[in-house]
């Protein structure tokens, strides 16, 4: 549905474009957003690559696996269904840890394969299950301690101070987490109580 959307709005900017007589306007537009399309990759592909070797530093120093078992207990209580040492739970610990901090496109890799490992103890394979819902809505919320990827952004457009956003994004990413979290578990009270 997005794809018909976004093809909508370039066939019609287009199409005016033509019929008024401006469509070098919509070339110069668009190879200067190409340019600065660019531009934004370079700056955010240097800060996830300091960011990932900062988690792979992390990784083989321990951090990772503290942070897990931090979390471990938290998982626990948020996904009862998945069965203790199970490789989802790997999978799914690792996904908030990269979460946590910020880097989002790490966490993707690690989110697809909870996804797979989860899909594996999935009754109705048709259906999603109630832990996959759960890491669902854990997931696009997601508790962010740094921002690194809007930091970046920040950085590259010549923020003054490009972590100013630290903490107004972890108070609404906390606040998101819990919102998803209270209506996974509202949503899960319900489907019980209709099989009931």
């Amino acid at each position: 549905m997005l794809n018909i959307i976004w093809l909508a709005l370039i066939v019609s900017s287009i199409v005016v474009a033509a019929i008024t007589g401006r469509m070098e306007v919509v070339n110069q537009a668009a190879f200067a957003g190409a340019k600065t399309g660019v531009t934004v990759c370079f700056g955010l592909l240097s800060v996830l690559a300091f960011w990932m070797g900062i988690m792979r530093i992390a990784e083989k120093a321990g951090l990772m696996e503290l942070v897990a078992r931090a979390l471990s207990p938290v998982i626990s209580l948020l996904f009862p269904d998945i069965p203790k040492g199970h490789p989802a739970m790997a999978y799914i610990l690792s996904n908030m840890s990269a979460n946590l901090l910020g880097l989002g496109n790490a966490a993707t890799p690690m989110g697809l394969k909870a996804m797979e490992e989860l899909q594996k103890l999935n009754p109705n394979k048709q259906q999603a299950s109630p832990a996959m819902c759960t890491l669902l809505a854990i997931n696009t919320a997601s508790i962010t301690l740094i921002p690194t990827t809007m930091i970046a952004i920040r950085m590259q457009y010549g923020s003054v101070n490009p972590v100013d956003i630290v903490g107004t994004t972890l108070l609404s990413s906390f606040a998101a987490t819990i919102v998803a979290i209270l209506i996974d578990r509202w949503y899960r009270y319900r489907a019980i109580r209709s099989i009931r």
